[in-house]
């Protein structure tokens, strides 16, 4: 099973509510989309500070002008530096996270948890006050069949639905291997076809620009059907993950098109270095 650290250098980058009528404001002076008022980070890439310092790397981030916080479940995480917070209550940790001006409506979760250990889940995603629970991803073989792809759907369609019961939303969060070919259809279209869109969201990648696929696409060609994306830019001529803002992605034509897709929430998740400049660039559309 390939982990999610590797998989990430395989793929050539670094990457892992509020009412939708709330989630953008007015246009702004001197650009004509309409950026979100409030936008956040998953915790992945910075994990290794988190793990030395979770109050001072709240701070931090807060102090570049993020607001929200998406999570990744300690207990589903184990292995990768997340049991740390193992004996930390969702209660403390969400007290702490408060305390620096920060919320937490989002977390990762692996199959794996949500499979066997899911009520323990929905009790600390209720302490945390997360609306959100997201599967960070099926992680089938790598020449996984579209028809694993579908069976692997209809298992969380039935997880969502005790989730649901619980007054949190599911979602889906795709990598790259989802946007890949078996012979003519692509698993990621299966994959739409086959989750209940009642019960599970998506949460778009858009780091798979770098294969050619666009978020906006997307969220026009299934409206309604998204939660969250995590933000990440791509440059052709670099060859390489570059700041939000100084790559091929349209941005203007990025956030036009998550009002259609339903987008309540964005988080960025890239290289360490990137974030300072990436948020920078979303305070200033």
């Amino acid at each position: 099973m390939i982990s999610r650290r590797n998989f990430l250098k395989i793929s050539g980058t670094s990457l892992g509510a509020a009412a939708f009528t709330n989630a953008f404001p007015v246009e702004i002076a001197g650009y004509s989309g309409k950026a979100p008022k409030s936008f956040g980070f998953q915790v992945w890439t910075i994990k290794d500070d988190l793990f030395k310092d979770f109050k001072g790397t709240m701070k931090k981030m807060a102090g570049m002008g993020y607001k929200e916080i998406e999570m990744c479940s300690p207990l589903g995480y184990t292995g990768t530096g997340f049991e740390v917070f193992n004996n930390m209550t969702g209660s403390e940790m969400r007290k702490i996270i408060k305390g620096e001006g920060l919320t937490c409506q989002s977390s990762h979760f692996t199959m794996g948890e949500l499979r066997e250990h899911l009520d323990n889940r929905i009790e600390w995603a209720h302490q945390m006050g997360i609306t959100q629970i997201i599967a960070s991803s099926f992680w089938l073989p790598e020449k996984a069949s579209v028809d694993d792809y579908r069976k692997a759907c209809d298992e969380l369609n039935k997880i969502g639905l005790k989730i649901k019961a619980a007054g949190i939303q599911t979602g889906f969060h795709n990598h790259h291997m989802e946007f890949e070919k078996r012979g003519s259809e692509l698993i990621y279209d299966a994959m739409m076809r086959q989750l209940d869109p009642e019960v599970v969201k998506m949460q778009f990648q858009v780091a798979v620009i770098s294969v050619g696929y666009k978020a906006a696409d997307y969220f026009r060609k299934y409206p309604g059907r998204f939660i969250s994306a995590h933000l990440a830019d791509w440059s052709t001529a670099k060859n390489a993950q570059v700041p939000i803002g100084q790559g091929d992605v349209d941005w203007k034509d990025f956030f036009e098109a998550a009002k259609v897709g339903g987008v309540k929430n964005f988080f960025v998740e890239m290289a360490p270095e990137t974030f300072p400049e990436s948020a920078e660039f979303l305070k200033r559309i």
